[in-house]
């Protein structure tokens, strides 16, 4: 077995504290921006804590009854199925308004002609519609997904419009000069440029989904967490309503972290040149 060297010593020293400098700005964001809400939690609980009134019940009366509830049962009853028609709406929210973008980017006559229909209905309101969503698909899972889906369609659809519409001519051009084809310069030039607005509407829509997925289950559902809220609600159960705004406020924080972090990933060349330029 070789001594380490004056030298390796030397090298092994100096990268030792460098990993500290990478860490420590993550850990300090995360930091702060868990205090307030932690200070929050804190004085929400120690205000709390002799309520005898019905309607703001003690933090940790909530605590113990939301560890009871939605630990077994009513995951699987009512958070489960709320979070698979939003999954299935927003994904098909996403497919469509790319699809629709790339046909308005190929097409110039599809995008004059189909322009005022999708404003006229982007203009309605997406709540205002569930009688006409009830009376197309019924009660059942088949209208939260429609209402979810057409919701968080325009969110993506607008911002990969105008991300496709944005890319530099001069890329365009370039693509053409090199004999690719129209489907290749979508994947590799067009889809690339305009992925980062894409993502922003993405983003947006997520926000908008959950929203439609509680109003949805608040009208004509037996089942959800929109459903359970509403119920707890007038049924006077306001602990059991308590825990299901506060298991809401976990899952799209969850879903709204997930997003990020996979964003993160999936654009990291797009964050590393915006760090270059930065620099």
């Amino acid at each position: 077995m070789t001594m380490p060297t004056m030298r390796s010593r030397t090298a092994i020293a100096d990268s030792a504290p460098r990993r500290w400098p990478a860490v420590l700005p993550l850990l300090g964001r995360a930091l702060a921006g868990l205090w307030l809400f932690a200070l929050l939690v804190v004085l929400w609980w120690v205000l709390s804590a002799g309520s005898t009134s019905p309607y703001f019940p003690p933090l940790s009366t909530i605590v113990s009854e939301l560890g009871k509830l939605w630990v077994f049962h009513d995951v699987r009853v009512d958070l489960v199925p709320s979070l698979e028609h939003l999954a299935v709406g927003y994904v098909l929210a996403g497919v469509i308004a790319i699809a629709i973008a790339t046909l308005f980017w190929r097409v110039r006559t599809a995008r004059d002609s189909l322009s005022p229909l999708v404003y006229f209905l982007y203009v309605l309101p997406a709540p205002a519609l569930l009688p006409a969503f009830i009376v197309l698909f019924g009660i059942g899972g088949s209208m939260k997904i429609a209402i979810i889906g057409f919701a968080a369609l325009w969110p993506v659809l607008f911002n990969a419009i105008d991300g496709m519409q944005s890319i530099d001519p001069v890329k365009l051009d370039t693509a053409r000069s090199l004999g690719m084809s129209h489907r290749q310069t979508l994947r590799w030039v067009v889809l690339p440029g305009a992925a980062p607005q894409i993502a922003a509407g993405l983003r947006n829509s997520l926000q908008v989904a959950i929203l439609l997925m509680v109003v949805s289950e608040m009208v004509a559902s037996t089942s959800g967490i929109g459903y359970f809220i509403l119920n707890a609600q007038q049924s006077f159960e306001s602990v059991d309503m308590w825990t299901g705004i506060i298991v809401l406020g976990i899952v799209g924080s969850a879903l709204n972290f997930i997003f990020v972090a996979a964003e993160r990933v999936v654009l990291r060349w797009y964050y590393g040149e915006r760090a270059l330029q930065t620099t």
